[in-house]
C-alpha cells in the first residue's frame, strides 16, 4: 500500500459541516464566511481577515491595498512556490531575489544588501510550515521604511517567540489548499491584518470594486470565498494546534530514526516553532534515494525543484546567482508528514530510508 505525502483529514463533523451549510441556501460570503474569519483573525491575533479564492489572490490583493505600482521592488526568496512571485508580477512589481539562511526562509543579510531606493518592500514566506527571521526582517524594514507582508501559506499556526505568524507584518497571507496545515478541501486563502483601511480595500477588490450591490468604487475581480468550505474551515481551525502537535510529534519521531544518516534533517531556528507543512531532508543522492522510496511504495515531492529567480517567466529580470538557494534545489526531498500519517507510516519510511543508505 502506497504511504501518500499528505493525508487530508476527512470525517463525519466534516461532511455534518458540509450539508449544513448546503441546506442553508447561503453558499457565499454568508455567515459561515463572516465566522471563519472573526476565528481565525482571533487565533492569529489580528483585527482583520479577509476570505478570499487561493493565497495568491490574498497575496496580490493585499499588494494592491499597499498601493505598490510600476517600478516598485519587492525582496522575496527566490525559494518559495512561484504563486510568491506570481502576486508581486501581478501587483506589477519587479521582484528582487533574495537567497536563504539556513531554515530555507529568506536571509536578512541578502535582503538587506539588495535594498535600494526602489524597494518598497519584503515578502518572507514562512516555508515547510518555519517561520523566517522576523526580528531581523522588523529590523530592517523599520530602518528603510518599508512594509513587511507576510507569506504564511505553509506555516498556519508556526510561531515566532510566542506569537503568530500573520500578526508581525502589516499584513500575511494564508493559502487552504488541501495539504496545508489548514485546509477546506480545495482552493482558498485568508489575508490578515491590523490595518483597517487594507481590509476594506481588499474586501472590495474580491467583490468587484463594490461599495454595495450596485455601486463599484474601483477594477476588482471575482475573488469571493464560499459557505461550504468555510464551514469546513472553521471544523478544522478548532483542531489545528492539536493537528500542529501531531506534525511536531511525527517530525521529531523522524529525527529519532533518521540520525546518523547521511543526511541533512530539519531544524528549527531559536525562537521558532515549526509546524512541519512539509518534512524536507537534504542528500547529493536524492535522484536514487526517490526512486528506491517510490519502488517501496512511498510518496516524495521536492518543493521546489526550479528556483523562482530561474523560472523562464522571469528569466527577462537577469537575476544574479544565489549560491545557497541553487545548492538546495539540487538536495531537498520531502518525506511523507500530515497530522492524519500513522507512527507506523513514518517508520516505515524511515526503515527504507536506512535500507538505502546501507544498501
Amino acid at each position: 500500500m502506497t504511504i501518500p505525502l499528505s493525508r487530508p483529514p476527512l470525517d463525519d463533523e466534516i461532511k455534518g459541516a458540509v450539508l449544513a451549510a448546503m441546506d442553508s441556501r447561503q453558499y457565499i460570503l454568508g455567515p459561515e464566511c463572516r465566522a471563519f474569519e472573526a476565528e481565525f483573525a482571533q487565533y492569529v491575533g489580528a483585527r482583520h481577515a479577509v476570505l478570499t479564492s487561493s493565497g495568491t489572490a490574498a497575496l496580490w490583493m493585499v499588494l494592491k491595498a499597499f498601493g505598490v505600482k510600476a517600478g516598485d521592488e519587492v525582496l522575496v526568496p527566490a525559494h518559495t512556490a512561484f504563486p510568491t512571485v506570481e502576486a508581486i508580477c501581478f501587483g506589477e512589481a519587479t521582484p528582487v531575489f533574495v537567497d536563504v539562511d539556513d531554515s530555507y526562509t529568506l536571509d536578512p543579510a541578502d535582503a538587506a544588501a539588495k535594498i535600494t531606493p526602489r524597494t518598497v518592500g519584503i515578502v518572507p514566506v514562512h516555508i515547510y510550515g518555519h517561520p523566517a527571521n522576523l526580528s531581523q526582517l522588523q529590523e530592517l524594514t523599520s530602518r528603510f521604511g518599508l512594509w513587511l507582508l507576510e507569506d504564511c501559506c505553509q506555516a498556519h499556526g508556526a510561531s515566532f517567540k510566542g506569537k503568530k505568524v500573520g500578526a508581525f507584518g502589516r499584513a500575511g497571507a494564508f493559502s487552504f489548499y488541501p495539504s496545508k496545515n489548514l485546509t477546506v478541501m480545495g482552493d482558498g486563502g485568508i489575508l490578515v491584518t491590523d490595518d483597517d483601511e487594507v481590509a476594506a480595500r481588499c474586501r472590495r477588490v474580491r467583490d468587484h470594486g463594490r461599495l454595495n450591490k450596485d455601486v463599484h468604487a474601483e477594477i476588482g475581480f471575482n475573488l469571493r470565498f464560499n459557505e461550504i468550505q468555510a464551514a469546513v474551515g472553521r471544523v478544522l481551525l478548532r483542531r489545528l494546534d492539536a493537528m500542529n502537535d501531531r506534525r511536531r510529534q511525527l517530525a521529531a519521531r523522524y529525527g529519532e530514526r533518521l540520525k546518523g544518516l547521511p543526511l541533512t534533517l530539519p531544524v528549527e531556528q531559536p525562537g521558532a516553532r515549526h509546524v512541519f507543512h512539509l518534512y524536507v531532508i537534504r542528500t547529493d543522492r536524492r535522484e536514487a534515494l526517490a526512486q528506491f522510496l517510490k519502488a517501496a511504495g512511498v510518496q516524495t515531492g521536492i518543493h521546489y525543484p526550479v528556483p523562482c529567480h530561474r523560472q523562464p517567466a522571469v528569466e527577462h529580470l537577469s537575476a544574479p546567482a544565489l549560491p545557497r538557494t541553487e545548492r538546495i534545489v539540487r538536495e531537498i526531498l520531502s518525506l511523507p508528514i500530515s497530522a492524519g500519517h500513522t507512527d507506523g507510516e513514518i517508520d516505515e519510511v524511515a526503515a527504507h530510508v536506512r535500507e538505502f543508505f546501507r544498501a
